[in-house]
């Protein structure tokens, strides 16, 4: 089992910057890709931001040149640098990551719990 855990959410003004983290704990074998995503209508979530395994990072357009994902594999953490944030960024932020278990070499996704983001204007 794979647990992933965020924290560094907060109230911050707009125009401000926070820094997100989430780390991956447990059985850890293979992490694949790791994200973040946020509530969007029809109760589903939206990607805000994914890093695979080498490196190459994918942004949704509402976030492109202010929000940067990061990750060190060595520590299992994925970062979120969100510069320049607005209102509508006010969210809770949720974490993904896609596991390959050391069991049956299938992958499966764990979420963590969420962190709150809010922007104040």
């Amino acid at each position: 089992q794979v647990q992933a855990v965020e924290s560094g959410g907060g109230l911050v003004q707009a125009g401000g910057s926070l820094r997100l983290s989430c780390a991956a704990s447990g059985d850890i074998f293979s992490i694949n890709a790791m994200g973040w995503y946020r509530p969007a209508p029809g109760n589903q979530r939206e990607l805000v931001a994914t890093i695979t395994s080498s490196g190459s990072a994918n942004y949704a357009d509402s976030v492109k040149g202010r929000f940067t994902i990061s990750r060190d594999n060595a520590k299992n953490t994925v970062y979120l640098q969100m510069n320049s944030l607005k209102p509508e960024d006010t969210a809770v932020y949720y974490c993904r990551i896609t596991h390959r278990s050391r069991r049956n070499s299938i992958f499966y996704d764990y979420w963590g719990q969420g962190t709150q983001v809010t922007v104040s204007s």
